[in-house]
């Protein structure tokens, strides 16, 4: 049933059978219920390499063609995947995951910093602001959408367990990378936001909606913080390694 609103990106369709679904293709795929779906460069690419992951499948699209694998992480099979960025492409090949097999999906990526961070620090979102359009098609019309309690519990023992320190925090998943105004910095910082970053909120509500469990860990790389000068810093690249180890730790415990 669709709930109609004058705005089209306000109106949303409780229908969960759409006229072209996530197996469309009909693949004879079964894929590990446990997936890291994770925005972490050509790391994914090279940790598969260097940990001899076995290529099950190929996401195609009309621009790239992303693998899909299977890796043993302290004997458990894993779906380990390089997220594209932007929360429309990134929740499709999710979608797609989940409809071949995946239930449990820990994410893990840079965000921009709108407080003081120091770069490399992780942050672990509870809720998302939704200023993108993607999440409106999986979820009803809100200003945040929550993220999974076990999946936090999962992420934010993990990070312990290493010895590392995090911070929870409220995320701005936005689509407009080019239209992060002053007013709109400030205005999100008021409303509790302390990070920047492209998916979340999207990739939270298609978990929602496919009932299936989703976190995200976050680690900080350029900052906002001084709305006079961007400064994209490293960009968190000395983050990513561990994050990728802390992804499939907190997978497991779900």
């Amino acid at each position: 049933m669709i709930i109609k609103n004058e705005i089209p990106i306000l109106e949303f369709d409780t229908d969960k059978n759409a006229v072209i679904m996530p197996t469309h293709a009909g693949f004879d795929l079964a894929l590990p219920e446990n997936a890291v779906f994770a925005f972490l460069s050509d790391y994914i690419d090279e940790y598969a390499k260097i940990t001899n992951a076995k290529q099950v499948a190929i996401f195609e699209s009309a621009t790239k063609n992303v693998p899909i694998y299977v890796i043993n992480h302290k004997g458990e099979e894993i779906c380990l995947v390089q997220a594209p960025v932007g929360a429309a492409p990134a929740t499709q090949i999710m979608d797609w995951l989940i409809g071949y097999g995946v239930r449990k999906i820990i994410s893990g990526g840079c965000c921009g910093a709108l407080k003081d961070y120091p770069e490399g620090m992780f942050l672990v979102p509870t809720k998302a602001l939704r200023d993108e359009g993607t999440s409106y098609h999986y979820a009803p019309p809100s200003r945040f959408i929550d993220i999974n309690k076990n999946a936090l519990k999962a992420i934010e023992s993990t990070i312990e367990e290493n010895g590392l320190r995090y911070q929870e925090v409220i995320t701005w998943t936005t689509d407009g990378f080019y239209r992060e105004t002053k007013e709109k910095v400030e205005y999100r910082k008021q409303e509790g936001c302390s990070v920047v970053e492209m998916e979340c909120s999207a990739l939270a509500a298609c978990a929602q909606f496919r009932s299936v469990v989703f976190g995200q860990i976050l680690y900080t790389a350029d900052t906002l913080c001084n709305l006079e000068k961007w400064d994209a810093r490293n960009l968190g690249k000395n983050s990513i390694e561990c994050a990728l180890k802390l992804c499939l730790d907190s997978v497991l415990k779900l």
